[in-house]
């Protein structure tokens, strides 16, 4: 017997050394994801443990099972909208705002649909509006929305998210009690930096934190809170009245036409999460011909419909910004007599209008009522 247990012994240590370092693998991993999930922030479960996948090496494996769960979930074909088009704003009659968005269903328009409604006011004039549309033929049971803002009574400031660039930024990456006095919209930023999925760069306060990208589409925040958008170092540069670059992808509408690559592009042009023909929630913004500023948000969407949003609310320089329900998060917000109220961009909206109250780990754009003119 002792032989034969000599003769064993080998093996068995050998498994034992093994199973150790199994085991204490797996309380590394644990001990990460759990710290992952224990992080501060709203983001759901989901969406911590696949940015904890694509940051350990899973990015394939990630975007495999997104793409199983968009195909095991595709949004219906046909359909009205439960309700009709919402009543949101304060005010639907108000004047001299943009022409009304066309209708992208098809048909006859729903009532409502594409009218914008003022939902924020500055010294009694209409700051931001939004309009809620359908997307397409297909997706008409959907909404998707577009809020127009106006340079000349709003300005806005690109936030840092605690791991999206991270570091220290003198700007908050949450709404402070003194942002919450007077913040008039909040929205989402583009796709995550450091791994490169946005192929751009992030610079603010003088700082790169990300080298910027020649030909990049760029949000360009100026320091009087005004924003522009273009391909870098072509249509925008950096110049001293530059405070902040955001860049991600490629421009979507140019010169108000849409980019032929909307329904072919690969990676580099339009992400590597899902295909570009995959109607999912995706957001946008850019700006219009007299200098507004227009942010686009909606579920169904493919890249080249969410352009097509963009155009119909008069952009003529354009970029997709985030996709997917866990990162889409465009908000407006009154002040009542009880606080802060904040409301979801469009019906579907996954994130609630509280996501900016808690710390966020993705950048993301704020603004505020402008006390001066530009």
């Amino acid at each position: 017997m002792s032989g034969s247990r000599k003769r064993r012994s080998p093996f068995w240590r050998a498994l034992r050394g093994t199973l150790a370092v199994l085991g204490a693998f797996a309380i590394v991993i644990a001990g990460s994801i759990g710290h992952t999930l224990a992080g501060p922030g709203n983001a759901s479960t989901a969406a911590r443990l696949a940015e904890w996948g694509r940051d350990h090496g899973l990015g394939s494996v990630i975007t495999y099972l997104e793409q199983l769960q968009y195909d095991a979930n595709k949004p219906k074909v046909g359909g009205t909208p439960q309700g009709g088009i919402p009543q949101v704003g304060i005010d639907s009659t108000s004047t001299g705002g943009p022409a009304p968005m066309p209708n992208l269903a098809g048909g006859t328009p729903l009532p409502g649909e594409g009218q914008w409604q003022t939902v924020a006011t500055v010294r009694g004039k209409s700051a931001i509006r939004v309009a809620l549309v359908r997307p397409d033929t297909e997706h008409t049971s959907y909404l998707a929305a577009a809020m127009w803002i106006d340079p000349k009574l709003v300005s806005g400031e690109l936030r840092p998210g605690f791991q999206d660039p991270g570091g220290n930024w003198p700007e908050p990456d949450t709404l402070t009690h003194t942002d919450q006095k007077s913040v008039l919209a909040a929205f989402n930023a583009g796709f995550r930096l450091p791994r490169g999925d946005s192929h751009g760069g992030y610079y603010s306060d003088g700082r790169t934190a990300f080298p910027l990208v020649n030909g990049a589409a760029s949000l360009v925040m100026l320091r009087n809170g005004t924003a522009e958008v273009g391909s870098w170092n072509q249509q925008v540069h950096l110049t001293p009245n530059v405070v902040s670059v955001r860049q991600n992808l490629v421009m979507l509408v140019d010169n108000g036409q849409l980019n032929p690559t909307c329904d072919t592009g690969g990676s580099a042009e339009w992400g590597v999460t899902v295909g570009n023909k995959s109607f999912i929630d995706r957001s946008a913004f850019g700006v219009t011909a007299s200098g507004a500023e227009v942010y686009v948000a909606g579920p169904a969407l493919s890249v080249c419909t969410l352009g097509r949003i963009l155009q119909g609310a008069g952009v003529v320089r354009g970029m997709e910004m985030d996709i997917n329900p866990d990162w889409i998060s465009g908000a407006y917000f009154e002040h009542g007599r009880n606080g802060l109220v904040g409301h979801r961009l469009y019906p579907a909206q996954k994130l609630p209008p509280t996501h900016y109250l808690a710390p966020t780990s993705r950048d993301w754009y704020a603004w505020f009522p402008r006390s001066t003119s530009p």
